[in-house]
């Protein structure tokens, strides 16, 4: 089964200073059915205006993904960390106990666009954590690169969560396939460009819902950036 849920179809807020779609119900936005996808809880593709930001707010028991797509991303956190996410960097944070950050565009002109991703932990309570890698477009150009994991193999960050997530380049005649286990679920989100997904054929925002497949296969990429979940059902 491949169920697509529609760029359009998406919850949205506008703040002014923040434009933010919700692939799943997420703070003022509720659709009962769209509570999250296995163990994916959150997809919040945003788009934060040059000089503002998130200012210091907490959370806990969550493992946090920032993929910035442009623009960059300043990071700080109650754990020391000071940092810049740029386009190619994968950071991941785990809430554990409990943790405070603040997320920024600094810039004086350019708009930050990134998906902040939320995925259940399978442990809680643990000590916060901290972790940010850089993956090269050569990486993922024409093939699924395995970017977060729960054991970091590959060079992956590592969650501690039952998921991995890969992500990937596609342009013309670049196909790809992921075997996955038909008893877990999937989740293919689309950040720029278009793709097909198992003969489906996805747009920019768009993403794709699997249960009971055997495999991904990804066709007639335009300029496409993707990202893959592998997940726990």
């Amino acid at each position: 089964m491949v169920k697509i849920r529609k760029s359009k179809d998406r919850g949205f807020a506008d703040h002014g200073w923040l434009k933010s779609f919700h692939s799943f119900s997420f703070a003022g936005y509720h659709d009962p059915q769209f509570m999250g996808w296995g163990n994916l809880r959150v997809i919040n593709e945003d788009r934060i205006a040059p000089g503002t930001g998130f200012g210091t707010h907490g959370h806990r028991d969550m493992e946090i993904i920032s993929y910035v797509v442009s623009g960059e991303l300043a990071h700080k956190d109650s754990m020391g960390n000071v940092k810049g996410i740029p386009p190619g960097d994968v950071q991941r944070m785990s809430a554990g106990r409990g943790v405070m950050h603040s997320e920024f565009n600094h810039a004086p002109n350019d708009t930050t666009h990134f998906l902040q991703i939320w995925i259940e932990p399978n442990v809680r309570g643990i000590d916060p954590s901290y972790e940010q890698r850089t993956f090269a477009d050569a990486e993922k150009q024409g093939q699924l690169r395995l970017v977060a994991s729960p054991d970091g193999a590959f060079g992956s960050v590592l969650i501690h969560a039952d998921a991995r997530l890969y992500s990937g380049l596609f342009d013309a005649a670049q196909p790809a396939r992921m075997e996955i286990d038909s008893k877990r679920k999937a989740y293919v989100h689309l950040l720029r460009g278009a793709l097909t997904v198992n003969g489906v054929a996805l747009a920019a925002g768009d993403a794709a819902m699997l249960e009971g497949e055997s495999q991904i296969q990804l066709e007639q990429g335009q300029d496409a950036e993707v990202l893959v979940f592998d997940l726990h059902p």
